[in-house]
């Protein structure tokens, strides 16, 4: 046998041990534990792998995470969305959350293994990634942001993803199996247990580990894209002015310089220069107009199967980035 008997997970206490780590209730069945642990590397029988369970998990993490983003967000440039998505439910991501749980490896697959351990058919040293996990070459014309978003995954990648009989009986890295484990078990709760209890487990495990969004800007022009978004939006051409300064004419002066719309204050930043600190103070005001958050939010997900709803409130759809 490929991987262990479905009946054998019953005796399981590594199993057993995982479903209480994870604080899942007794009523999820121990046999659809053991078997998001079979990744199809290792058996490629769909009805035994966890193929399936791990493409509806996938969908459900993007999901989820995609309407989190955007809906307390609703101001983040799609660069930053695919970055903070990868963040949160990307395949490292995934794979670090599975080490946490305490995730251990079996050698080797086959039907004496304990089921309480992630099973796949490892690289031997020195062989190369397959080519269903190889990075592809870059296309030669020019991306769009919209070719992008409607042609690349959730992450804004331009590898497909593998598919499960591309992966079959072929050797993967520790990644691929315990990234795969960690969407089936995700499919698999949702598909026992409800979309309630997966919303639960997806905040305790996954949104409530700290992103600082942030540090994921970069910008180049900060202050022409300033410049642009204030005469987008109606406001008054911004100006930059000397608030504080430091020791001039020393060695490690600091200047505090402030951006000004009228008599309204953007954002403030401090350099050694007087060009460093209005660059970053620019950066400083768009982060500001990127990153606002609206009081109250009510995303998509929580009204599925509400019969009441007048608790729905529409969320704020942006105009979206500046383009320069």
């Amino acid at each position: 046998m490929p991987s262990p008997h479905p009946y054998e997970a019953n005796q399981s206490i590594k199993l057993s041990a995982l479903r209480a780590r994870l604080s899942l209730p007794q009523r999820f069945p121990l046999q659809t534990l053991a078997r998001t642990l079979v990744h199809p590397s290792a058996d490629p029988d769909p009805a035994f792998n966890n193929a399936s369970l791990s493409i509806l998990g996938g969908n459900l993490l993007s999901y989820y995470t995609s309407e989190h983003l955007l809906c307390n967000y609703p101001r983040l440039p799609i660069e930053v969305v695919f970055a903070a998505t990868e963040a949160y439910v990307g395949p490292r991501a995934l794979a670090i959350v599975a080490s946490e749980w305490g995730i251990e490896a079996a050698a080797e697959p086959g039907g004496e293994v304990e089921p309480g351990l992630l099973q796949f058919k490892r690289l031997k040293p020195g062989e190369g990634i397959p080519a269903a996990l190889r990075k592809q070459v870059p296309w030669k014309w020019n991306v769009t942001q919209t070719h992008r978003i409607v042609a690349t995954d959730e992450f804004g990648s331009r590898n497909a993803p593998p598919t499960p009989q591309s992966l079959a009986n072929v050797p993967v890295p520790m990644e691929e199996a315990a990234q795969s484990f960690v969407r089936a078990l995700v499919g698999s709760l949702h598909l026992h247990l409800g979309a309630p209890l997966v919303k639960r487990f997806f905040k305790s495990h996954f949104l409530s580990r700290h992103l600082e969004i942030s540090d994921m800007f970069d910008f180049r022009t900060p202050t022409r894209d300033l410049s642009r978004l204030c005469a987008r939006e109606g406001f008054e051409a911004p100006v930059a002015r000397l608030i504080s300064e430091t020791g001039r004419l020393s060695r490690h002066p600091v200047f505090v310089v402030g951006i000004y719309s009228g008599k309204d204050k953007l954002g403030e930043g401090a350099g050694a220069s007087l060009e460093e600190a209005r660059f970053r103070a620019a950066a400083a005001s768009l982060k500001a107009w990127y990153l606002y958050r609206p009081l109250d939010v009510t995303v998509p997900s929580s009204m599925e199967g509400e019969l009441d709803t007048t608790k729905w409130k529409p969320n704020m759809i942006d105009c979206g980035e500046v383009i320069v």
